[in-house]
């Protein structure tokens, strides 16, 4: 037990309870006082001087992320009576109210939710799609803007279970943001401050960890579209040209070639076997919304994702996401967007791109450290006029684009690249000045020559060969 001042944390330290603005259905504003025993006796809904240690299970969301089962024979194990028919919410309910019951608060870990109409914000979790939910801990309004907080920054919180049905767990205690000390968020400067130049710094995607096949796909990449930290690349694709195995393999180069960056997986009105699918062949946060979800939620996991990545940046770390893809978020935009406002072809509302223009614009190399890559996919040849007028919009605002082509898909000709519609923009940043002569020898020889025929061409002599150093070291030969 403890004072109102202090309360035991795992590590045994004191750390001071701060002012807690207590959830409701709609929460008061406490912004006119800064007295912790006046904003409780006004809520009265839980009270933190009868609070023990934290909760023996040491953070809440090791039990978040685990299946079903194990969660119940958890809970059995601190006191829960077993039932039968409950559900993952519904037993995560029980776990504040095994909380409530032993007077003592949660730790929680997660991303701040920042509600729209100025009324604090809430813990939302990467594993959970950034999906709110009952038990999502409320964050006051006064850590807001006590710690200058904003949409997308990690927290971890001491948090005090809800005592009436209906309300949700609250934070009484931000004992870190981006796991640092809340008050160093302050110093940093704000993502638009910073200064963006061209990525000079390149994501090799030629790998060992692929087979033969794959690899040459990552390796013709390196070759015609060279990708650095920073970038802004557009993967065009008609439907049916190996855009999501190509998605995949980069994805797993990624991730072993820059094993430090932050790698995520962004799938916008996705199938449900593709999103499961990419869960188990790829090392990274996965964030998805399904073609059965409402447009909100495309827009929320979406505006989520980019707000996360911007606070990394903002803390000097290399971001990279891969989003599949930017058409179907600017249709779930739209699709949003209220009726009366002017119309272009295909249906778009006029202001409904400006939005995942913005998130493709966010991709940007900073100069003194951090970056965020962007690598969207634009699908093109669907049938659908909105589809074109989407793509339309966006071409030209990346400074890369690689291009896949049905025909070369269509004769099983992998990677699909249509090599003269491909290339990087200041690509002499990214190559050494001897590998550039080389590629620019490359480029000339297959100038004229058909799509089909060059690309066939390439990966044949690709295969011959195990890396690119020894194909290109052999083109004059």
């Amino acid at each position: 037990m403890f004072d109102k001042s202090t309360t035991d944390v795992p590590n045994e330290e004191k750390v001071q309870i701060e002012i807690a603005e207590v959830e409701q259905t709609k929460p008061i504003d406490t912004s006119a006082s800064e007295n912790v025993e006046e904003i409780f006796e006004e809520t009265n809904t839980f009270n933190v001087a009868e609070c023990g240690e934290v909760l023996s299970l040491e953070n809440f969301n090791t039990l978040y992320e685990k299946p079903l089962k194990e969660i119940e024979n958890e809970l059995v194990e601190m006191g829960m009576q077993k039932r039968f028919g409950l559900n993952k919410n519904a037993l995560l309910q029980e776990y504040y109210n095994i909380a409530l019951e032993q007077k003592k608060l949660v730790k929680v870990s997660g991303i701040l939710d920042v509600f729209d109409d100025g009324f604090g914000g809430a813990i939302v979790f990467n594993s959970d799609n950034y999906r709110l939910r009952k038990f999502s801990v409320y964050v006051p309004k006064l850590f807001i803007e006590k710690y200058s907080l904003a949409r997308g920054h990690k927290l971890t919180v001491l948090a005090a279970p809800p005592k009436r049905e209906g309300s949700c767990p609250f934070a009484v205690k931000i004992t870190s943001v981006m796991d640092g000390n809340p008050n160093s968020i302050k110093n940093l400067v704000a993502f638009n401050d910073l200064v963006p130049y061209y990525p000079t710094e390149r994501i090799i995607m030629e790998s060992s960890i692929h087979n033969a096949r794959t690899n040459v796909s990552m390796r013709a990449v390196d070759l015609l579209a060279p990708i650095g930290l920073g970038q802004r690349a557009l993967i065009v694709a008609p439907p049916r040209t190996g855009k999501t195995v190509l998605m995949q393999t980069m994805a797993k180069s990624i991730r072993d070639n820059k094993p430090n960056a932050h790698l995520i997986v962004l799938l916008v009105d996705e199938r449900p076997e593709e999103v499961t699918d990419f869960k188990r062949s790829v090392d990274a946060e996965v964030v998805a919304s399904t073609f059965d979800e409402e447009a909100s939620n495309h827009v929320h996991a979406a505006e989520m994702v980019i707000s996360y990545a911007r606070r990394m940046v903002e803390k000097g770390k290399d971001v990279i996401i891969l989003l599949d893809s930017i058409t179907r978020l600017a249709r779930a935009y739209n699709a949003l967007m209220p009726n009366g406002g002017r119309t272009m072809s295909g249906g778009v509302e006029a202001n409904a791109l400006q939005k995942p223009k913005k998130f493709f614009g966010s991709a940007r190399n900073i100069e003194g450290g951090g970056s965020l890559t962007i690598i969207g996919t634009a699908l093109v040849e669907t049938g659908s006029k909105m589809d074109e007028v989407i793509f339309e919009e966006f071409k030209g605002t990346g400074n890369l684009e690689l291009h896949l082509d049905r025909a070369l898909s269509d004769k099983r000709i992998f990677p699909a690249i249509n090599m003269e519609k491909t290339g990087t923009r200041k690509e002499e940043l990214l190559y050494h000045p001897d590998e550039l002569e080389k590629i620019y020898t490359l480029r000339r020889a297959m100038h004229g020559v058909p799509i089909t025929e060059s690309m066939e061409m390439l990966v044949q002599r690709l295969k011959k060969t195990k890396t690119n150093v020894e194909f290109l070291l052999g083109l004059n030969r």
